[in-house]
């Protein structure tokens, strides 16, 4: 399994979240030297912060999402 960037991958976040859709934003390497995939956590929560991007509506999520960077 070799995750590429922007793909949308459900991720069981372990105690300090449940499972939710994560965004991938590592880039893709055919031979990667540790087997390492960097992503950014969605919500249905808009706080207004910063360090939030509202992505459009998602035709397989049920609710405009928010990307926690």
């Amino acid at each position: 399994m070799n995750p590429k960037s922007g793909e949308v991958w459900l991720a069981d976040l372990g105690l300090a979240a449940k499972t939710r859709p994560v965004v991938v934003i590592s880039r893709y390497d055919p031979n990667p030297p540790r087997a390492l995939v960097m992503y950014v956590p969605l919500t249905t929560q808009n706080r207004h912060s910063p360090y939030e991007v509202v992505l459009p509506k998602l035709r397989f999520l049920n609710q405009r999402s928010i990307a926690n960077v």
